[in-house]
């Protein structure tokens, strides 16, 4: 009989600690507020989908059918360098640079566009299943969304998936996971009409921030009213510079994180 009630405390207990697991998870986000360092020019014509910096310029992929493109642009006037355009029947997604290569995903297509870095020429195509929303690499791998809860990871040479995550925090399943950008062992991500970048440990999925952009697109939205959502992060790493923009902004903001 005393075994029997040992061994009730002792489930009870263990459904306790697993019930109690999601708490101490969750607990551990952190609500960001920040600060506008510096602001850029950036195209107002430019349908953002993916942003990448990358020795002194950004590497910016746009969509729309019939408008996609993958562009080199310069920080401090926002002048388009080079630019390519995608063909007709392509809707451009989030771009990243692994080694002297950039990636650029389309949206239903199943086809990615590997270009070489310096010569700025397509050299490679691989295909996916699903749709593809925002890349970004961990230096390993790619990591790619698809607009659900999910994040990809993908061979960096075969373009094979090799595991995938689930996004989760206090809020449950985050979906509509959009561009990415790894800094420094987390995942920035954001999300399809959310005015928040959530912040993502890339090993188990949980959640383990937020920044609040609200105002930057009150900003904008003040300007042009045809504005659209937030989209966009991109990360200097030589210089610690993090770089936010948006569909058809007319700025890229540098911002600093405080909590």
């Amino acid at each position: 009989m005393l075994r029997r009630r040992q061994k009730a405390q002792m489930i009870v207990l263990v459904v306790l600690a697993c019930a109690l697991v999601p708490c101490l998870l969750y607990a551990g986000e952190i609500a960001y507020s920040f600060v506008v360092v510096n602001t850029y020019p950036h195209d107002p014509q430019a349908f953002t989908q993916g942003l990448v910096f990358h020795d002194g310029y950004f590497y910016e992929g746009t969509g729309l059918y019939g408008e996609s493109s993958l562009r080199k642009v310069r920080l401090d006037d926002g002048a388009v360098l080079e630019n390519v355009r995608l063909a007709d029947q392509f809707f451009g997604e989030g771009v990243t640079i692994l080694g002297e290569s950039i990636l650029q995903l389309t949206w239903k297509e199943g086809l990615g566009f590997v270009y070489d870095r310096d010569r700025f020429r397509q050299i490679e195509q691989f295909s996916y299943e699903g749709e593809g929303w925002g890349l970004t690499t961990d230096g390993e791998y790619l990591i790619m969304s698809d607009g659900s809860p999910s994040l990809t990871f993908l061979d960096a040479v075969s373009y094979e998936p090799i595991k995938q995550i689930e996004v989760y925090g206090a809020e449950g399943p985050i979906d509509l996971l959009n561009e990415l950008e790894y800094i420094n062992g987390t995942i920035f991500a954001n999300i399809w009409y959310d005015n928040r970048i959530c912040l993502i440990d890339p090993l188990m999925g949980e959640v383990r921030g937020w920044i609040d952009l609200t105002a930057l697109h009150i900003r904008e939205k003040a300007e042009n009213a045809d504005v659209n959502v937030l989209n966009g992060i991109a990360y200097d790493q030589e210089s610690d510079r993090l770089f936010v923009t948006g569909k058809l902004w007319r700025h890229v903001y540098e911002i600093r994180l405080e909590h």
